[in-house]
């Protein structure tokens, strides 16, 4: 693609990566048949090739965004699936957030928007805030249809039937291997998942102490950063990362670390782009050191070696987040391993396509979520599972509240299967 902008313009770090990325592409269109969106609508402004139009325009004449343009950027789900899809390499993550960034920082949204958007990022990257909410929430489950706008009525469904205690196991402290010790490694406990399921943890801990990996809980990590990410607001996201950063420094220095494990791949994707997003930070350094560190659950146990067998004889439908395979491109390890523990795996047919949970789209665009979330739960439905496994704690809400099928975190069937208890979900 031709791009038109200004050697004074180039000089800005976010335009030269966002003019490489446009230059990169060239109109193929094939991004249009993997795109949710696109799909759902049928508008190509809906399509990746859609929105990197008008990106480029946006960027190029250096105008504030406008309605129109925004309209679409927000629609979009950031599930990467054109990524995977793209012949040209086309790195549409960085534009998107740069894009993002742009709108956040010339564009006034509807005071609802501004409202709705400051309080999800007030709450949902803090666990006791959240919790809270939940709670709330739940109470407000019979005035919900009297709401009048739909996303205040998607954030009441969002709640669960039961909002766990606080686990001790999120708190900063170490974990000693289990035997000899083979590896010393930094879990990431994230944000909402301690509010919304703390079994995945506690089953994480548990299976990597087993395998022999010290586990240490790092002070000062917390949330990746995604959320606000996201949302275009720069500032919040790179001060959470920053956090991690210097708290999983801190513990590289003081005793070593062969891995920082991410069991929310939605957090893993952001992770592991910290080289890229402080890249002209004075934490450059440390911050592409813990990008390389940075794996998904499932990768560190192939690397170990898991070895386990299955308790019982389960049709288990595995969900592939986009997170994982699209954006970490990690693919074929959770099935392996699933299948290594005994486990009989299916996947739904399009299983490329988003469930459209992307961590508050199902909230702030919950029309288009919960068409994405029928199409995602009637193709895993149709494959007659025993259970739904998933390595993502949003995807799991999310097709969680369209079926009856019980749906877990791939590391609970392979704790069970290794020795840890029956996962809770079994036995609703």
């Amino acid at each position: 693609m031709q791009t038109h902008f200004t050697e004074e313009q180039l000089k800005d770090h976010g335009l030269k990566r966002a003019n490489e990325i446009l230059r990169a592409c060239v109109h193929c269109g094939f991004c249009t048949a993997t795109c949710p969106t696109y799909q759902v609508l049928g508008d190509e402004l809906d399509s990746p090739r859609g929105r990197i139009y008008l990106i480029k325009e946006m960027l190029e004449t250096g105008r504030p965004a406008d309605e129109k343009t925004v309209k679409h950027i927000d629609r979009c789900l950031s599930c990467l699936a054109c990524m995977t899809t793209c012949p040209s390499g086309v790195h549409y993550m960085h534009l998107i957030d740069h894009a993002r960034a742009h709108v956040e920082a010339t564009y006034r949204r509807p005071w609802r928007d501004r409202a709705l958007r400051w309080l999800l990022a007030r709450v949902i990257p803090h666990p006791g805030r959240f919790r809270l909410a939940l709670a709330g929430a739940r109470l407000a489950r019979p005035v919900a249809a009297s709401l009048p706008d739909a996303r205040l009525r998607a954030m009441v469904a969002m709640a669960p039937e039961r909002v766990p205690p606080a686990s001790r196991n999120d708190a900063p402290q170490v974990f000693p291997a289990t035997g000899e010790r083979r590896m010393r490694v930094a879990l990431m406990t994230g944000c909402a998942q301690k509010a919304l399921n703390t079994d995945i943890n506690d089953a994480t801990i548990r299976l990597l102490r087993r395998l022999g990996c010290e586990v240490v809980v790092a002070k000062g990590a917390g949330c990746c950063g995604a959320l606000t990410h996201h949302m275009g607001k720069t500032g919040e996201s790179h001060a959470s990362a920053a956090a991690n950063i210097r708290a999983w420094t801190a513990e590289k220095r003081a005793g070593g670390l062969d891995a920082v494990v991410i069991n929310t791949s939605g957090c893993g994707t952001t992770v592991k782009d910290y080289g890229h997003m402080f890249r002209t930070d004075p934490l450059a350094e440390e911050a592409a050191e813990i990008a390389g560190l940075a794996c998904d659950v499932s990768e560190i146990l192939e690397r170990i070696g898991f070895a386990g067998t299955a308790p019982e004889p389960l049709r288990v439908a595995y969900h592939a987040a986009c997170s994982l395979q699209h954006g970490q491109q990690v693919r074929g390890a959770p099935k392996a391993l699933l299948k290594a523990a005994g486990f009989e795996v299916v996947e739904p047919a399009d299983a490329h396509l988003c469930c459209g949970s992307a961590g508050t789209y199902n909230l702030l665009q919950p029309e288009i979520s919960a068409e994405l979330k029928r199409r995602k739960v009637a193709t895993l439905e149709a494959r007659a599972p025993d259970v739904i496994a998933a390595g993502n704690i949003g995807c799991m809400m999310q097709i969680g509240a369209g079926t009856g099928v019980p749906v877990v975190h791939t590391v609970e069937l392979l704790d069970w299967a290794s020795g840890g208890p029956r996962p809770r979900a079994l036995a609703r």
